[in-house]
């Protein structure tokens, strides 16, 4: 090899660059994929309640999340909706058997939230139930999930990506950024 003509391969400061790329690339994904999987996981519950028992019975999502139309949250149903259906469905099953040692003490079920938006942003189920949107859209395919988790990163991006999406001639209100944050 002629002294005088550049070498092809990379220098040893460049390799070195590379590799502190490389590793810094994997860092940030590592950094950002901990707190997806934790968005994503499934929340530990005080019943073992299963949507997919519920939806084989053929109930729809509104019965149970009945506030969602009339209101901002679709709302997490109350001992005594649950306790309409098991007063007289399963009442041997451990689980209904549980729910009715809520009923009995009179204490609500500390549910943990699945789904939870920041306290600055505002949202309604209300107009997206409107406008035709279903459940699943957001939420995923729950009826088949074994434990209920969020589906999807519900995040500015991705409403905004829906929006457009469905609106495209009425972007420019999504620029109104007090239409989704209080």
């Amino acid at each position: 090899m002629n002294p005088r003509e550049p070498s092809l391969a990379p220098s040893r400061a460049k390799r070195k660059g590379l590799l502190v790329v490389v590793i810094l690339a994997l860092a940030v994904g590592a950094s950002l994929a901990v707190p997806y999987a934790r968005l994503t996981a499934a929340r530990e519950q005080p019943i073992d309640y299963s949507h997919i028992t519920h939806v084989e019975a053929g109930i729809q999502c509104l019965y149970c999340h009945g506030q969602a139309p009339r209101s901002n949250i679709a709302g997490i149903p109350s001992v005594e909706r649950c306790m309409g259906c098991h007063m007289v469905i399963a009442t041997e099953d451990e689980t209904v058997q549980q729910l009715a040692g809520y009923w009995e003490r009179g204490e609500p079920i500390p549910w943990v939230a699945v789904n939870n938006q920041p306290d600055f942003v505002y949202f309604s189920h209300r107009p997206h139930l409107g406008a035709g949107i279903n459940c699943e859209t957001c939420h995923g395919n729950v009826g088949a999930m074994e434990e209920t988790k969020p589906a999807l990163r519900m995040d500015m991006g991705w409403c905004l990506d829906c929006h457009t999406e469905q609106e495209p001639d009425q972007v420019t209100r999504l620029a109104d950024c007090m239409a989704c944050h209080k």
